[in-house]
């Protein structure tokens, strides 16, 4: 449950047909919304589903070993979130814009399937509607550069903000660290070294169970996900088909999609391009 308070009258009625709509999106690895209310004037209390386990957050940096998850299991939650995220993007009546993903809003249930929950900030686009708020929303780390600068958002914001869900929970690392530099920069500087398997959690390598070709991979695949530029970052939806593997692709048009972002999560100049500039300059981290 959570209680949200409102400006006034009139957030709390543009919030509520929001809920109202946001109440209709049913997906496996979303967090269900079981109703909610107002009380007093400017107060909501929504309901969710319970989940067991809590936040991915939690099992990543706040357990100890024996309730780690490993390596196989991270990638496979990884794999339920953009499931999630591209049936936002692309599978409902409207384009919903989660505008928060990171760690702490990906819950987990009794059997260790993730769900994305956390609407408070999420925005209905509709496909009519070329609009966008500039109102600059989310959690810094995870905010695209474009976010950042103009406040500009959509579907390839929270492209963004997934690729650095996917690098923290590989690497084991959050994407700000005091004393460190952004998660994103110092996987690049992996990158061009050649030694991008260095970046994966070191729990993992103590326990001697990575793939290092799939972490890899992964890594690659995040990296892309939170370029600079919007316009090399894949779709959901072609992030979906590269967790789904060539094997399963049935579909011309399908395979095309796939190998689109193989090539590119294979191209180290376009992950390493001239404009691929510090991303903690773009969220002023340092300064």
């Amino acid at each position: 449950m959570k209680c949200l308070s409102r400006d006034n009258s009139e957030s709390v009625k543009a919030f509520s047909a929001e809920v109202s709509s946001l109440g209709r999106l049913k997906h496996r690895h979303l967090v269900g919304l079981k109703g909610w209310c107002k009380k007093e004037k400017d107060t909501i209390f929504v309901v969710y589903d319970y989940m067991e386990n809590g936040s991915l957050d939690k099992r990543v940096f706040e357990c100890d070993d024996s309730k780690m998850l490993s390596c196989e299991e991270r990638i496979r939650i990884l794999k339920q979130v953009a499931s999630g995220v591209s049936y936002l993007h692309h599978g409902w009546e409207s384009k919903v814009l989660h505008r928060d993903i990171k760690a702490s809003n990906v819950l987990l249930d009794e059997q260790m399937n993730a769900r994305l929950g956390d609407f408070g900030l999420a925005w209905i686009r509709n496909r009519d509607n070329g609009n966008d708020p500039t109102r600059v929303v989310g959690t810094v780390g995870y905010l695209a550069p474009e976010v950042v600068k103009n406040g500009k958002v959509s579907t390839q914001t929270d492209v963004f903000s997934y690729g650095v869900l996917i690098l923290e929970v590989i690497c084991g690392r959050r994407p700000i660290e005091e004393g460190k530099p952004f998660l994103v920069d110092w996987l690049l500087e992996l990158l061009r070294r050649g030694e991008l398997v260095s970046g994966v959690d070191p729990r993992f390598r103590a326990n001697s169970e990575i793939d290092e070709e799939r972490v890899e991979q992964m890594i690659r695949v995040g990296l892309l996900c939170a370029h600079p530029d919007a316009s090399v970052r894949p779709t959901m939806r072609q992030v979906v088909k590269f967790f789904e593997e060539k094997t399963e692709i049935d579909e011309p048009e399908d395979e095309d999609e796939f190998m689109h972002i193989l090539k590119k999560m294979k191209d180290k100049e376009i992950l390493c391009s001239s404009a691929s500039i510090s991303w903690s300059h773009s969220f002023g981290v340092g300064r």
